[in-house]
């Protein structure tokens, strides 16, 4: 398995729980943030961590779940609603239950998204969210 490509199949990946596409959706969707800041010229610790937190928070990826939904395919869609609808637990104080899932909805798409391989989809959805 080549990690930094996987290449999953649809059976497999619809074995995965939401949660696990979820818990790689969030490293993804991070590292997808902190590249975009770093080369729109944040330079200083600070001031990236602050940025990335802006959009990483389960409000920013609510929103920009907004921004992506009507654009998504019935595939990527069943995925989202997969996510939204995962048994969280705790919900963090600085986020609304909808928030929340809808977040944990948009983690979801971008974990499939990327263990299917399918960077190129993964590169379309997030420069619609970043206004690129």
């Amino acid at each position: 398995m080549d990690y930094l490509r996987p290449n999953m199949d649809r059976d497999r990946l619809l074995s995965m729980s939401s949660s696990a596409l979820a818990h790689v959706g969030d490293g993804v969707y991070e590292l997808l943030v902190r590249t975009w800041l770093s080369l729109h010229g944040k330079s200083t610790s600070r001031a990236l961590h602050r940025a990335s937190v802006s959009f990483v928070s389960a409000g920013a990826q609510a929103k920009a779940l907004q921004i992506i939904l009507p654009l998504l395919t019935q595939e990527e869609r069943e995925i989202y609603r997969r996510g939204r609808n995962a048994n969280v637990g705790a919900i963090p104080q600085s986020a609304s239950a909808e928030e929340y899932h809808t977040a944990t909805g948009l983690e979801a798409l971008f974990g499939s998204l990327y263990l299917q391989g399918k960077t190129e989809r993964i590169q379309e959805l997030f420069a619609l969210i970043m206004g690129d």
